[in-house]
């Protein structure tokens, strides 16, 4: 069988490209830190060590096997799209951490960005990029560490520094690093960037002018479905590399490939023209599957903190000690007993983009319990999708009929079922739940010169799956949604920038630009 691999910072899979069975995983989980408040970073090293890890384990297993690894003919990468880092071409080392997707430190940034726009609006680029100004995006992030890191700044000064989303690093390791190393991306990651034109489908230089961020450090942007470069190891095989982001991957691994057909990691509906949103959804390229095919755009809605609802219970508050415990929890209680959990860590996203929001737990009572937070825990990644769906329905007018869901947290039965009651349509999940791995597989198995993966309608793999249908009546689900509704708006405002001081006239809060 010809074999497709996998590799993404925590995880490395390899498929069988005529069955799509997954043959033989690893995984491994990466270390985040916090150095100060709303501050998210992970360590760029620690990133490649799991890489490493998870294709030397994935590759032992497949021996354990009698799969020869030589069989391997194609890696796909697969990616966080915002998560930003520097490294030095010179020597090869990364410059500062990575700065995470849902970090806030850039906030002050973003202000001072959207202050210069006519209008102060932020929607100002939205025409070219399909974004808001936002934290969430890369070109902030790298526009505050070419301010305020001396490394990158020197660096950039000597013609040696190199920005990159996650999987410009790992494939310029992975072909060579210092000696060689091929350091590009592709528009699906470019297009989460602020300085890609999804119309133009390249850099563009007003909005490198308008970010004040350097043309010279950004990597060749190239089609997500073809040969980057060949992998140089002493361990494992020269095979050709190519990527693709991880919402995107998972569009592809869902077999979306038909305008109008929607998935659920962050919530995506695909359409062949770019479709610039009126409530508060992103327009961002879906896929290029080759160098002369056409783009594929995707209007998205971001759940940002679904996991992080479930790993926030965990490690900070310690209700848990898996993430598997959650849905036992809240299977316990059966409703959350009138308690809204809004999860408004760093702010809210689609379709709000309301930065100074904060996160909210409101209705509680004496009867309160974990197992009813659990619950409501488990609602608020529901009431999102809520939103943006309707948010999608009314940009399309086509309202969807079904929703495909993929990730981590499907494996989550309660919340699925709980997904389609607040939805009022079915929620259908693969048996086989890491579709972006399998995504990111056949968009690399599928490029001009390895040639081992069709993707034509006829030839697809049959991926079997899971329905889930509504179990409650709609009036129910309207009420649930409108109270969840009443909660956000309890959770707007609540940050500001204006400084407060303590009677010696110090700040009181100085964690990340926000003051009070």
């Amino acid at each position: 069988s010809w074999i497709a691999l996998n590799a993404r910072g925590e995880e490395g899979g390899v498929f069988n490209a005529k069955t799509a069975e997954l043959i033989s995983h690893h995984q491994v989980e990466i270390n985040q830190s916090f150095p100060k408040e709303g501050w998210v970073e992970e360590d760029p090293r620690e990133i490649m060590q799991s890489v490493h890890e998870c294709i030397e384990r994935t590759c032992e297993k497949l021996c354990k096997l009698n799969i020869d690894v030589s069989n391997i003919k194609a890696v796909g990468v697969t990616n966080q799209r915002e998560t930003t880092l520097v490294w030095d071409k010179d020597t090869g080392e990364p410059l500062y951490n990575a700065i995470v997707w849902l970090d806030l430190r850039t906030q002050s940034t973003v202000e001072r960005l959207i202050n210069k726009a006519p209008g102060r609006n932020k929607n100002h680029l939205r025409h070219k990029t399909g974004l808001p100004i936002s934290t969430y995006f890369s070109a902030v992030k790298l526009r505050w560490l070419l301010d305020n890191v001396d490394e990158v700044h020197e660096a950039f000064l000597s013609q040696r520094a190199m920005f990159g989303t996650v999987d410009s690093w790992i494939i310029w390791c992975l072909t060579g690093r210092k000696n060689g190393g091929v350091h590009c991306t592709d528009v699906s990651n470019a297009s989460r960037t602020m300085l890609f034109n999804i119309h133009t489908m390249d850099w563009d230089p007003e909005l490198c002018r308008y970010f004040d961020i350097p043309m010279e450090i950004l990597p060749s942007v190239r089609s997500s479905s073809e040969i980057y470069g060949w992998m140089v190891s002493s361990d494992t095989p020269h095979i050709t590399l190519r990527c693709l982001g991880d919402q995107s991957a998972a569009l592809v691994g869902q077999m979306c490939f038909n305008e109008g057909q929607a998935k659920n990691t962050d919530v995506n509906s695909l359409f062949f023209d770019p479709v610039i949103s009126d409530h508060g959804l992103l327009t961002t390229v879906a896929y290029k599957l080759g160098k002369d095919e056409p783009a594929c755009y995707a209007l998205e809605g971001s759940v940002a903190i679904a996991g992080a609802v479930v790993r926030w219970l965990k490690d900070n508050m310690g209700m848990v000690q898996s993430s598997s415990e959650i849905e036992k929890l809240a299977a316990a209680a059966g409703t959350s007993y009138g308690c809204y959990f809004v999860p408004a860590f760093s702010g809210l996203y689609a379709p709000y983009w309301e930065p100074s929001a904060r996160g909210i737990i409101c209705g509680l009572t004496q009867f309160t319990n974990r197992n009813h937070l659990a619950f409501a825990a488990l609602e608020a990644v529901c009431f999102q999708t809520r939103e943006i769906l309707d948010a999608m329905n009314q940009d399309s007018g086509v309202p969807l009929t079904q929703l495909k869901v993929d990730g981590g947290m499907t494996s989550n039965r309660l919340l699925m079922q709980l997904q389609a009651d607040i939805l009022c349509i079915p929620v259908v999940r693969p048996t086989m739940s890491e579709t972006t791995a399998l995504g990111v597989a056949m968009a690399a198995g599928a490029a001009e010169g390895v040639g081992v993966w069709s993707l034509s309608p006829g030839q697809l793999p049959h991926v079997t799956s899971e329905r889930y249908e509504p179990q409650i009546n709609s009036e129910e689900s309207e009420y649930r949604f409108a109270r969840w509704k009443k909660a956000v708006q309890k959770a707007m405002n609540w940050e500001t920038t204006e400084p407060c001081y303590n009677g010696s006239g110090k700040p009181l809060h100085t964690g990340s630009d926000f003051s009070c």
